[in-house]
């Protein structure tokens, strides 16, 4: 997972579409099972916005600018099915989207926008997926690939998740607002184990 180091006057925040019960945990099963570093740090995920350096003074900007872009999106199916892999560029396995890319990347597009406080440049062209296993050698992403061939999930999408990184290298959850619903309906979480 490629982390930021923050300054004292920074945290590390992303924004994610949590996979939910059965198929996360199934994934980190399949995480654990192959000895994935992050399988049981990391809830399985779509990434919306990758792990990004703020100024801690720019949260409440922040904090509003996601709550903002999750109002003016709406609900939608996502169908999570079919393994995929990103070698040999990175060592990552994952579970690709097979239904609902489009508002994905729709949503990920306006939470980095050029005018908005969580800009940035992407260091790989953007592709939805969960990922079944990384940082770990061939043979363990191998046996992620057939172990993960036979998970496929479809499930309504209806909130996003901004998490904070905890110094213990866990997640933990500052809000997940609601697609489609004003920013004062943003549900409040508690950490994320």
């Amino acid at each position: 997972m490629d982390v930021p180091a923050p300054s004292p006057s920074q945290c590390v925040l992303g924004v994610t579409i949590v996979l939910p019960e059965p198929w996360a945990t199934r994934v980190r099963g399949v995480r654990m099972a192959v000895g994935d570093p992050h399988g049981n740090s990391v809830p399985p995920h779509i990434t919306l916005l990758p792990p990004t350096a703020v100024e801690k003074a720019d949260l409440e900007a922040v904090t509003a600018h996601v709550a903002r872009v999750a109002s003016h999106a709406t609900p939608f199916t996502l169908c999570v099915a079919g393994v995929g892999t990103f070698r040999p560029v990175s060592p990552v396995v994952f579970l690709d989207v097979a239904a609902g890319g489009s508002a994905i990347d729709a949503l990920q597009q306006a939470l980095r926008a050029d005018h908005g406080p969580l800009r940035r440049t992407l260091r790989f062209p953007f592709h939805p997926h969960v990922t079944l296993a990384h940082e770990v050698d061939d043979a363990a992403l191998d046996l992620a690939e057939h172990a993960g061939s036979g998970i496929a999930a479809d499930f309504v999408v209806d909130r996003i998740h901004l998490q904070r990184l905890a110094p213990d290298g866990s997640w933990e959850s500052l809000m997940t607002p609601v697609l489609g619903e004003a920013n004062t309906h943003a549900r409040r979480a508690q950490p994320l184990a």
